[in-house]
């Protein structure tokens, strides 16, 4: 009596399976296509938060020159605030009303929150919200 020895049916692990030239091809094109993606993702993301980084430094740049024309005009007019930013514009101290980087003029509060003696220049930030989370002063 001869014993064959049955056959069992094959069941492979992920790791265990032969490799041909497709499936090794398909699985390679999937991992540049997935390294592509993952690269201009990256890309996009640094060029926003520069961009974004950006709009801050010129907006503190803005708040830094509005400052010194406040100093200019409460030095010529014994320390008195002025109500709004277009009489500072129409005395001179500046030549418009100055815009942080997303296009909305800049708050002035006077007198200041943190000093009642002086004045606050601030942005409200991309979100516009006075006072918000993102404001930069």
């Amino acid at each position: 009596m001869i014993f064959r020895r049955r056959r069992e049916p094959g069941v492979y692990l992920p790791w265990e399976r032969k490799k041909g030239f497709v499936g090794a091809l398909a699985r390679t094109r999937i991992r540049q296509v997935l390294i592509a993606v993952a690269v201009v993702m990256t890309i996009v993301f640094l060029r926003r938060r520069e961009e974004y980084a950006a709009k801050v430094r010129s907006t503190r740049a803005s708040i830094a020159t509005a400052t010194r024309a406040l100093f200019a005009y409460r030095a010529d007019h014994t320390s008195e605030c002025p109500r709004v930013w277009a009489d500072v514009v129409a005395e001179g101290y500046a030549r418009r009303v100055p815009l942080d980087a997303w296009g909305r003029p800049l708050r002035l509060v006077c007198p200041g929150r943190r000093d009642p003696q002086s004045f606050d220049v601030l942005s409200d930030g991309p979100d516009g919200l006075p006072y918000g989370l993102d404001r930069i002063e």
